[in-house]
């Protein structure tokens, strides 16, 4: 039974204050909009995700979803929340789904928990609606001064996902087409269809303002999970007039040899995030017996486990490979390697560090017989 996802983000979320909107606004290193897509796109229970987003996004939408599976091409949005779910709806028909969550794309920190009471609710619902119980004292305001009291009892703050039975919903939406409804439970019943409550989370917050962003990067900050990774790797010395070293090409009296193209730094720069992960090394997904991989260029390898990385919902932190050798001289291409490593993690340069030593004339390296490199890499994990 298919189970599909519509992460709502048309909107230009003005009252975050001046810059992008908010859900593409960054919350402790990535985008609101890519922590909420995956959520959904991670969580077992999902089949599809569908993002609604402005026309104008696209490019900041594509950014957001690198590397995250079970997305389908993004819908573009209407003038209102309640067009853009409809035309959110419409699209998802072609792939049939018997369920759907409808998600704001500016609710980040949506827990699985909470993604699979929504789903399970469906098995004895037609809806249901994700909220918190009302526990402060309401007051209606009379011309700015407290007026009376409103009785709280069953009083409920809405949050989302609101989930559904597809074929309803959708008909639902399609009923109430052009009105002015703030969510789809509001849809829902106006259609008649009857919504089970399950109870939310108060991390479960909406992105509105600068104030909200500064509240989720605390929560982030209080349940985050760091990992350090290390790597290492040598390679002699042999016949070549350059030598590969964290994607750069640097001139040299010899190259080196390898299977690859033999780059030592993203070699152990991979391994180090290979092993923050616990997903073993370089050579456990890149057996140098397998010829596909002869002369290969290592920016692949680095990539795979930068993508690794990210699927198992860890952001890198920085970064710091070390060359140890004696030539060819680092210091003129330290920048280039810095630019070229974050092209490939794609992470700010001022997270990556390059720099080498010598033996002092020591051992292999200190005879000029190779070059080693070793490297460390900090991950982030969290919401």
């Amino acid at each position: 039974m298919t189970v599909a996802a519509l992460i709502v983000a048309a909107g230009r979320g003005t009252r975050a204050g001046p810059g992008a909107p908010k859900q593409y606004r960054l919350l402790a290193g990535e985008s609101v909009l890519r922590r909420t897509l995956r959520a959904f796109a991670r969580h077992p229970g999902i089949d599809v995700v569908l993002a609604v987003i402005h026309p104008d996004d696209r490019q900041a939408y594509d950014e957001a979803a690198i590397g995250l599976p079970k997305l389908l091409a993004p819908c573009m949005g209407g003038p209102t929340r309640q067009s853009s779910v409809l035309l959110g709806l419409e699209t998802l028909a072609a792939a049939n789904p018997a369920r759907v969550l409808i998600h704001d794309g500016a609710r980040p920190l949506v827990s699985p928990v909470i993604i699979s009471r929504s789903i399970e609710a469906l098995g004895d619902h037609a809806g249901a609606l994700v909220a918190l119980p009302v526990t402060d004292t309401i007051r209606r305001a009379a011309g700015g001064l407290a007026g009376e009291t409103v009785p709280r009892d069953g009083l409920w703050r809405a949050q989302t996902p609101q989930a559904f039975h597809f074929p309803a919903i959708l008909a639902a939406h399609r009923q109430a087409a052009g009105g002015e409804m703030t969510d789809d439970v509001a849809v829902a019943a106006a259609a008649g269809i009857e919504v089970a409550m399950i109870e939310g989370d108060e991390a479960n917050m909406k992105i509105t303002s600068a104030d909200d962003l500064s509240r989720a990067e605390r929560l982030l900050e209080a349940t985050a999970e760091y990992r350090t990774g290390t790597g290492y790797d040598v390679h002699r010395f042999g016949e070549g007039d350059h030598v590969m070293l964290c994607g750069v090409r640097v001139p040299h009296t010899h190259g080196l040899v390898g299977h690859s193209d033999a780059d030592a730094g993203l070699h152990a720069l991979t391994d180090a995030i290979l092993g923050a992960i616990g997903e073993g090394d370089i050579g456990r997904h890149f057996p140098p017996s397998d010829p596909q991989w002869k002369g290969a260029s290592s920016d692949r390898f680095l990539a795979h486990a930068a993508e690794l990385a990210a699927r198992a919902g860890a952001r890198i932190v920085n970064v710091d490979v070390t060359f140890i050798c004696e030539r060819p001289k680092i210091g003129p291409w330290r920048e280039a390697m810095r630019e070229r490593l974050s092209e490939i993690l794609r992470i700010d340069i001022s997270r990556i560090s390059v720099k080498a030593t010598t033996t002092e004339g020591l051992g292999f390296t200190g005879r000029s017989e190779g070059l080693a490199a070793q490297a460390l890499a900090n991950l982030r994990f969290g919401a």
